[in-house]
């Protein structure tokens, strides 16, 4: 997998939220063009985009956001988990207590709890800003 991209309408809070989780923005730039309106399925397409890495260097966050067409609606923000299409991005955290509240100023809400799994995981699911779903797992022992 090269990287999964999240369409977003604040790139400024949606930068902060991913580097509180430790990504690194690897790069900024504005994608337009013929190549890029048959690449998306989408005409006069004017796009800005950050790369946001993990500090492994293995997996990539590409934040688009959309000037021209304008970014449409997927519908409600707070689409339950089981949700058709539904995406989340787990990260792994050395603390998962202390990710939530270095998240919280930056828009996260807890959906459900924090959860044990057995004697491996502490496991919760967030949504930062603009409804973005994501996967906290603190491995134990």
């Amino acid at each position: 997998m090269d990287n999964v991209g999240i369409v977003v309408d604040d790139m400024d809070a949606a930068i902060a939220f991913f580097t509180e989780l430790g990504m690194e923005l690897e790069g900024k730039a504005q994608v337009e063009g013929p190549w890029v309106d048959r690449t998306v399925g989408l005409d006069g397409v004017r796009c800005d985009i950050a790369m946001m890495r993990t500090p492994d260097g293995h997996g990539r966050l590409e934040l688009a956001k959309y000037q021209t067409p304008a970014a449409t609606s997927a519908g409600q923000h707070n689409q339950p988990h089981n949700t058709l299409g539904m995406h989340r991005v787990m990260f792994a955290v050395d603390d998962i207590e202390d990710t939530l509240a270095r998240l919280r100023p930056h828009g996260a809400e807890l959906v459900g709890g924090v959860v044990r799994y057995e004697d491996s995981y502490l496991l919760c699911y967030v949504r930062g800003p603009e409804g973005i779903f994501i996967g906290l797992a603190e491995q134990l022992g």
